[in-house]
């Protein structure tokens, strides 16, 4: 029997192997365009495709209650093994933007059996300080999601295929992993039979409505940040064209370094409370949403550095306790569900930010870019301390 001191180490990690999925393609979207001749669109084309299959997969893993009738190890396993031959599938053959999306869009489905998952594994096991374990398991999404960044950063050196492959392997070390040493957990319930009335029922409590409606509107903004931080760089070095930065390299900083917020929060809401801790990020992020372009204007790149960095802590700190949130006020045997239908919702929320702040880049000065991620932490504060 494998000790509990190990569990969440191994669920932590096998969680940052098989995340490095997620955004492998926009590391290597420069790539891919150059490879493949894409359009300028791409980005959020494949941004989206990903997003959208992780949507489609949680939302008929949620109807289905996959989470809570079957084995979550097993779940983990599987989604892991084909997630990573749909990742892998791209660097073989000539690629078109349809089949591109397509590949993207299918590993983003069965994502859908791995991160959700993964934090249902968790709080199978750890009913007590669940948000300092889904601090830790949060933020190895993080690092996961900015993985590919870094191999990326050493520009020449690693062919975006290895990328590919590295990532790939991964997810399948990750997933073998889980199901050979983590278990089912004590606290797990076991939903008897199908019963899609679960996918609406949850909502009709107040305090779960509160979490999930608070977690829509830091969805809002995370991804569309992580997804055009690399683009925010660059219109910068074109906007100051005397700073000169390694995108890749500080593209990775400015989203792994959130994993550190993720593990300090989880700590925090110990001490305080998820809620208390949730809604000092989500304002804080938000008031670097609105003081962007005052960033954007200063010609200083360890200035402009150091306010994305502490912003990409702050975008993600209240992830994992908004999720500690649901888990904590959704019935025990539908745990697994309520956390998937919130996050098959809360990424149906990205794709529009992603699509919008796509099309705004176009049409508006570089600097207030981002000015529209502010409606997504004031809708979730709103959300948080609604009265009644």
């Amino acid at each position: 029997m494998i000790s509990k001191k190990v569990i969440l180490p191994v669920i932590v990690f096998s969680q940052f192997c098989c995340t490095s999925l997620w955004f492998v393609g926009n590391a290597v979207i420069g790539d891919l365009m150059q490879s493949f001749n894409l359009e300028p669109s791409a980005l959020g084309n494949l941004t989206s495709a990903i997003q959208f299959g992780f949507i489609i997969g949680t939302f008929i893993f949620a109807i289905l209650t996959i989470a809570d009738r079957f084995s979550p190890s097993k779940v983990f396993l599987v989604s892991a093994v084909i997630a990573a031959v749909f990742n892998v599938l791209i660097a073989f053959g000539s690629q078109t933007i349809f089949s591109l999306v397509l590949l993207r869009f299918l590993t983003g489905f069965f994502l859908a059996g791995i991160y959700p998952v993964g934090m249902k594994i968790a709080s199978d096991h750890f009913e007590k300080g669940l948000g300092k374990s889904l601090g830790f398991l949060v933020g190895a999404l993080v690092l996961g999601t900015a993985f590919p960044h870094v191999l990326k950063s050493f520009d020449g050196a690693v062919f975006w295929e290895y990328m590919l492959y590295v990532t790939s392997c991964l997810a399948l070390l990750g997933g073998v992993l889980i199901f050979v040493l983590v278990p089912d957990g004590p606290y797990k319930t076991t939903l008897q039979k199908f019963d899609i009335s679960v996918f609406y029922k949850i909502f009709r409590i107040k305090k779960f409505r509160s979490a999930a409606f608070g977690y829509f509107g830091h969805m809002w903004e995370l991804y569309t940040f992580w997804a055009f931080v690399p683009v925010f760089l660059k219109l910068y070095t074109e906007f100051h064209q005397d700073i000169h930065l390694n995108i890749p390299l500080y593209s990775f900083y400015i989203i792994a370094i959130g994993g550190f917020g993720c593990v300090v929060s989880g700590y925090l809401s110990e001490r305080f409370t998820p809620k208390k801790v949730a809604g000092i990020a989500l304002t804080l992020s938000g008031i670097c949403c609105l003081i962007s372009p005052l960033f954007f204007m200063v010609n200083s790149e360890f200035v402009f550095v150091l306010f994305l960095m502490f912003w990409g802590v702050v975008v993600i700190a209240d992830s994992p306790l908004f999720s500690t949130l649901v888990a904590q006020n959704a019935n025990s045997e539908s745990k697994g569900t309520a956390l998937t239908i919130v996050n098959s919702i809360g990424f149906a929320i990205t794709i529009v930010s992603i699509q919008l702040v796509s099309y705004l880049q176009i049409i508006i000065e570089a600097k207030y870019l981002f000015l529209v991620l502010a409606i997504g932490p004031a809708f979730g504060l709103y959300a948080l301390y609604k009265k009644g």
